[in-house]
């Protein structure tokens, strides 16, 4: 079957639907270009479909370049037949096609080579045919100074027959299916060093392969990777020994009893430790991917919180020894103060603490402090909790996720931008800044380093960064970046653009001023009308001279704007206003068929005009959930089971969510306690950001854990 048909069917897209995807793709279109401005072609796919889509294309055609290569490959050794071609044609995956390649592929030395040079592989078809000869006799005729004697003859052709056994596509695919099916994962304990004793639950543990969760397998991996676990696939061999013996021995065998002892040898020696490697390799796999996936979930709702617009914001890297760091940013960012402060462990210098960030923020007029979450935080937010209610002015904290602040802190880009600050200070202006525009912010950092979802350091690198980028690729486009505000790293994310592009956008502004058309932005150093067509729409110039390059209406469709406006007696005067409030109930009065048909545009691009045009230079993050801002602490030890409490969700993984119930400690909510109604996993129903209301069900305060439910809470 054709690849587009496969796509067709596989992502419930039509054909012509599906042959303009690839043709967009082919001709170098970004996914949120194609996602925005080409919904027509697509049928509205949004752009985790597109990504998803571009993934199964590449897989695809490396699986058909791989099958021509192997039929090549056979071509040239004069064996192909027209079994072996179908065989090609109807494999589905890389295993399949090397399971084919498999006999023809060029061996090392083997002991079924070394027979088969000695003249063997007679012998060894007389044994495969089962013709009843006697096979002692038939031995004899294969005798020469190589082979000695009848048992080595038999011996010889024996282990030619068991590598062919071994070599056969369809019993290879018919074996890994029944153990994936009806196999276990079996671990044992190594040791009892403190590092084993992490793995203590998985000691004579047993699982079906085809059940085992996903984190599971990541965790069972690391185990045996750091040398603490033994692992192990397990099936009762009796079940392959029949599924073999059912290929290749005949009914009434004269060589059963030889046959069955090859068939032994084969799948003990030569199929089995394969396989379960294969199907290790394939539950890693999926396993990666849906820990990647689950970086993705996370990433974008956090990527995507609101900004905290218009406060001046006190960010508060928290530290023991060498003190918690101060940065006071103001309304757009700027740093206006930095400072040390010492209310925490050895020093606990709290009234000293207290005068300095009393004085900040009558001085600053701070609106928020932003605690990051890592070393020493419990003790700064105790402290920035109890100073509260002693300030001059009406304050609030929150705390949040500082992970890969210290790696932007130590980045050529964070010396970049803070030269004269050590690495500490540039920590508390990013833990500031996160809090005011986390999405701004955040980009600066590589993905992996931001700390959402489990097992970041197993995955494959390539993969998971190319997965993340993607993420923020999305979420950068999708908000649109001010044109003469944003920095190189933001500008790097917008669709078409690259690093160095970035870099002439901004050099150019440097030198000519802000840009107050988008147009101008073919005037830039290497951008071209195909870079210009993929980033256009989503650069904003918030008070250019032309109204529409606030908004994420394409160039393109400017003229289609002047259609629409004239057919209603508006101008672009009225954008935004009043009167163009009435647009959308104007166009439904008309039909939106008609409309479209008139103006000779797309529905869908209508529709994403009319949006656009009701709110110049929006920003989509504003009608989300607001950060949480808090004035007071609890402590683990204040809780107790039964105590209903507000959270936010801040991590999402397979086996339930973590919520921050304002007490250090985030709680687990077991995906059993999420919901009343049977979810196959989290991210069905809760996602990072989400408020969330949970009742305590379980303390510990020795490991610091706290059980949470959703289930029943009102």
């Amino acid at each position: 079957m054709e690849i587009n048909k496969i796509l067709s069917i596989e992502f419930g897209i039509t054909q012509p639907h599906t042959d303009n995807i690839i043709s967009l793709i082919d001709e170098g279109c970004t996914i949120p270009f194609i996602a925005r401005y080409r919904k027509e072609m697509t049928g509205s796919c949004d752009d985790q479909v597109l990504r998803a889509f571009d993934d199964r294309l590449k897989y695809l055609r490396n699986l058909s370049k791989r099958k021509s290569e192997v039929y090549s490959l056979i071509v040239e050794q004069g064996k192909m037949t027209d079994e072996i071609s179908d065989a090609l044609n109807r494999a589905q995956t890389m295993t399949e096609v090397e399971d084919i390649y498999r006999p023809f592929k060029p061996k090392r030395k083997t002991r079924a080579s070394v027979a088969i040079a000695k003249g063997l592989q007679g012998l060894a078809d007389i044994i495969l045919a089962q013709s009843g000869k006697d096979l002692r006799e038939c031995a004899k005729q294969f005798l020469t100074d190589e082979v000695k004697s009848v048992e080595e003859a038999l011996q010889g052709a024996s282990d030619i027959v068991a590598e062919t056994i071994s070599d056969n596509a369809e019993l290879r695919k018919e074996l890994r299916e029944t153990l994936y099916k009806k196999g276990e994962i079996a671990t044992k304990l190594k040791g009892d060093s403190e590092q084993a004793k992490v793995y203590e639950m998985y000691d004579n543990y047993h699982s079906p392969i085809s059940k085992t969760p996903h984190h599971r397998v990541l965790a069972i991996n690391r185990g045996e990777r750091e040398d603490c676990l033994k692992v192990s696939l397990e099936l009762d061999p009796q079940i392959a020994y029949q599924i073999i013996s059912k290929k290749f021995i005949k009914k009434n065998s004269p060589y059963k009893e030889l046959l069955d002892t090859i068939v032994e040898d084969s799948y003990k020696r030569l199929i089995f430790s394969s396989i379960e490697t294969e199907i290790r390799n394939e539950r890693t796999d999926k396993a990666n991917e849906q820990a990647i996936k689950m970086f993705e979930v996370n990433l974008r709702p956090l990527l995507m919180q609101p900004p905290l617009k218009d406060k001046v914001i006190l960010g508060l890297d928290p530290a023991y020894r060498t003190g918690c760091k101060i940065a006071v940013i103001d309304k757009n960012g700027a740093v206006l103060d930095t400072t040390v402060i010492y209310p925490t462990p050895p020093q606990n210098k709290i009234e000293e603490a207290e005068a300095k960030i009393s004085r900040l923020v009558d001085k600053d007029k701070v609106d928020v402090i932003s605690i990051g979450n890592g070393t020493a935080t419990k003790e700064s937010e105790i402290f920035v909790a109890h100073l509260l209610p002693k300030l001059s002015r009406p304050v609030s904290y929150a705390v949040v996720n500082e992970a890969g602040a210290s790696v932007y802190s130590a980045s050529k880009l964070g010396a970049s931008e803070f030269p004269d600050y050590d690495v500490a200070l540039r920590s508390a202006v990013s833990i500031a800044r996160r809090l005011q525009d986390p999405l701004s912010e955040l980009i600066k950092i590589d993905v992996k380093s931001i700390g959402v979802g489990q097992y970041q350091h197993d995955m494959p690198q390539a993969r998971l960064t190319e997965v993340l980028e993607g993420v923020v690729e999305d979420c950068v486009n999708s908000v649109g970046v001010d044109l003469n505000t944003a920095s190189p790293s933001l500008l790097n994310y917008v669709a078409g653009l690259n690093s160095s592009i970035s870099k002439n956008i901004v050099k150019w502004r440097d030198e000519n001023g802000k840009f107050t058309n988008r147009k101008q932005l073919l005037k830039v150093s290497k951008l071209g009308d195909k870079a210009y067509e993929q980033c256009a729409g989503f650069l904003r110039i918030s008070d250019g001279d032309n109204i529409l390059d606030n908004t994420a209406v394409h160039p393109e469709s400017y003229d289609v704007v002047d259609r629409l406006l004239k057919y209603f007696n508006l101008t672009t005067k009225d954008i935004g206003g009043e009167k163009f409030a009435t647009l959308p109930s104007l166009i439904e009065s008309v039909g939106i068929e008609k409309v479209a048909q008139t103006i000779n545009v797309g529905v869908p691009t209508l529709q994403d005009i009319v949006t656009e045009l009701g709110k110049p230079g929006r920003d989509i993050r504003d009608s989300l959930p607001k950060p949480v801002l808090k004035s007071e602490l609890l402590d683990i030890s204040d809780l107790k089971e039964g105590m209903v409490l507000d959270g936010v969700v801040r991590n999402v993984v397979d086996f339930g969510v973590f919520v921050d119930i304002g007490v250090h400690q985030d709680g687990l909510v077991h995906i059993s306690e999420i919901s009343k109604d049977y979810i196959k996993h989290p991210s069905e129903v809760l996602k990072v950001g989400d408020k969330v209301t949970v009742k305590v069900i379980g303390v510990d305060l020795n490991k610091k854990r706290i059980s949470l439910t959703i289930k029943g809470v009102i």
